[in-house]
């Protein structure tokens, strides 16, 4: 790059998608996510292949590269099985003390969070609720609404994903519709 040159981004966001160098796109259907909920009869009754939630992911970097950052956008689909609300599979950073932001940008919907004494709690999210994840809390979030809940993250690239201990363990509540009303049980 020469001095005083003005450059155009080579990743555009447009449309709650990232497109351009360094996007990684992931679709997680039903089949996908089909343990993390209860209400196994419920869930053989729905069509495995139903799409819950598609990722976007501006990469720049490589991961693991210290003092890097990643970011993403999700886009959660309104749906339950059972009583339990559609929700992303969730997971710990493998570098365990690493924090991360989301940010609500479309929709309603609840960040559940679960530290390592297995206490959970929720947070509301909308279209401008910022929500800073401390290190040593898995993360996961739930679609409340009947539209889409679109909401965004930044994260450092070391900072790694642990999804088996969510996919052994699980969370010790589920966030559920009762009488329509979101209920951590």
């Amino acid at each position: 790059m020469k001095s005083s040159e003005i450059l155009f981004p080579t990743t555009i966001f447009t449309n709650n998608l990232l497109t351009g160098e360094g996007v990684k796109n992931d679709t997680r259907r039903l089949a996908d996510v089909d343990t993390i909920f209860a209400n196994q009869p419920a869930l053989k009754e729905m069509d495995r292949q139903q799409t819950i939630y598609r990722v976007s992911s501006f990469l720049p970097v490589r991961e693991n590269t210290s003092g890097g950052l990643f970011f993403g956008i999700t886009t959660l689909y309104p749906g339950k099985v059972g009583d339990e609300y559609f929700i992303t599979k969730g997971h710990y950073h493998s570098h365990v003390d690493t924090a991360e932001f989301y940010w609500g940008v479309e929709g309603e919907g609840m960040l559940i969070l679960m530290d390592l004494e297995r206490n959970v709690w929720a947070e509301r999210m909308f279209p401008g609720s910022l929500h800073y994840i401390p290190g040593k809390v898995a993360h996961r979030v739930a679609n409340t609404g009947y539209r889409n809940l679109v909401f965004s993250a930044c994260w450092p690239s070391d900072a790694g994903h642990d999804y088996d201990s969510i996919a052994r363990d699980g969370f010790a509540k589920r966030l559920l519709d009762m009488d329509g009303v979101p209920t951590l049980r």
